[in-house]
């Protein structure tokens, strides 16, 4: 993070906002009660279970509320400076 960030719902916040840290946790639940009967890891991974592919971390906008990927902020930075 080291990119100025411009929120590119509200246009106006350019230095406050929240960093959401993503832990994806891979699990298996009971269809019925939902209740969880097993979570996987790395090593266990079950052969129809696809791992979470996603970004470690999302943005959130500290003025409007407006959550997206790192990179969407940066670019609406980038775009707007020039």
């Amino acid at each position: 993070m080291t990119s100025p960030y411009l929120c590119p719902n509200c246009k106006t916040n350019r230095s406050r906002f929240n960093i959401i840290e993503q832990v994806a946790k891979s699990v298996k639940l009971n269809p019925q009660s939902g209740e969880v009967v097993e979570e996987y890891t790395s090593g266990n991974m079950d052969p129809f279970h696809i791992p979470y592919k996603g970004p470690s971390q999302k943005i959130q906008c500290a003025t409007c509320g407006n959550v997206d990927e790192e990179i969407t902020f940066i670019k609406h930075a980038e775009y707007q400076k020039g």
